[in-house]
């Protein structure tokens, strides 16, 4: 009996200890409290849709320019899809419509294009004045050939 009195007081104590202690708090105090993690907004700042440039295969879906966390950067939405080629890159043109072949000054390059289709981003850097350019190009640096571009 005493064996059996024994495991039981200690099976009480041990249930003590392992079971976590719980907080009541007022609905109140749930709604005002704040959350630890805090996501930052996306401004904003220009869009357009991306249009053929003399290809077979469209270019299509949406370019903007968002800023988060004091950087700029250029999305392609799911829609995007463009002409498969070698040496295809993102640039900035001046114009708000992009020429079939482009000539170096009217330009700044962003990046190599990262996927032919789907959502992709690219940073801007931070002293590109959006100001100088008026669209953004997909282009074939090979041919000297833009597949599309959207007017921003």
């Amino acid at each position: 009996m005493k064996n059996l009195l024994s495991t039981g007081l200690s099976a009480v104590m041990l249930t003590a200890v392992i079971v976590p202690f719980a907080q009541t708090i007022s609905v109140s105090e749930a709604l005002a409290a704040k959350p630890s993690i805090t996501r930052s907004a996306k401004t904003l700042l220009t869009s357009g849709q991306f249009v053929t440039v003399d290809q077979s295969h469209a270019t299509t879906g949406t370019a903007r320019i968002v800023e988060k966390d004091g950087q700029r950067i250029l999305e392609f939405d799911g829609a995007f899809d463009t002409a498969r080629g070698p040496a295809v890159q993102v640039v900035l043109y001046k114009g708000d419509s992009v020429p079939v072949s482009l000539a170096e000054n009217d330009y700044v390059y962003i990046a190599d294009l990262k996927s032919f289709e789907g959502s992709q981003g690219y940073v801007l850097p931070a002293d590109l004045n959006l100001n100088d350019y008026g669209s953004v190009a997909i282009w074939c640096a090979e041919f000297n050939v833009t597949f599309g571009y959207a007017d921003l």
